[in-house]
């Protein structure tokens, strides 16, 4: 489990190409990784994946994770050169930042919108995605949902697009700041809607 509270933002050194999917070397940019073992989960870009390697050994400043053909179909942002928010995996007496996030993807939205609310660029920024029809459902005023492994609050909804303001620390600290319109993110839905619909399609059935 993640809290969505990026750590740091790292980058993807080298992608090699595996029978079913690819092998990704990725800098671990300002994450400490003193602390990883081989098995830990790191959340990248919101994608859970599991550390195979550290290199260099002793102080490692990278670290090696396979990715499957699955994982990939259903994800963005796992490409050669691309920037990656990164959080360690929840220890149980870690503080709950932002909210409960599993790492797994649930669809890919679209930015529609992302610009200043005022003429000050270093201020906030008002950021507008269209999700998946599928999603949609699960997308409520003031509830969370994670941008590239980022727990944000939804300011507004309409129909399959949600407004989020974003504060200039989560621009500075995160690679949310490169987005551009059209670009494509990973969404995950609050945790708690997944297993309300469940319950609810499983009782009316």
């Amino acid at each position: 489990m993640f809290s969505g509270i990026i750590a740091a933002v790292g980058k993807v050194q080298e992608v090699a190409p595996r029978t079913s999917g690819v092998r990704l070397t990725i800098h671990a940019g300002g994450l400490d990784l003193n602390d990883v073992i081989l098995g830990d989960s790191i959340a990248c870009n919101g994608i859970c994946l599991t550390v195979v390697d550290l290199l260099p050994p002793g102080q490692p400043t990278a670290f090696v994770v396979d990715v499957s053909d699955e994982t990939l179909r259903c994800t963005t942002g796992l490409t050669a050169d691309g920037a990656l928010n990164l959080e360690k995996a929840l220890r149980l007496a870690d503080r709950l930042g932002g909210h409960l996030v599993t790492g797994h993807v649930d669809g890919i939205g679209t930015v529609r919108h992302f610009a200043p609310t005022t003429d000050d660029t270093q201020g906030d920024w008002l950021l507008t995605i269209e999700a998946p029809e599928a999603l949609a459902p699960f997308i409520a005023r003031k509830g969370s949902i994670t941008v590239n492994g980022t727990s944000l609050t939804v300011n507004e909804v309409e129909g399959r697009q949600f407004s989020i303001n974003l504060i200039p620390h989560t621009l500075q600290n995160t690679m949310l700041h490169s987005l551009t319109v059209n670009a494509p993110v990973n969404l995950e839905i609050d945790v708690i809607a997944r297993y309300c619909e469940r319950l609810l399609s499983y009782t009316q059935s």
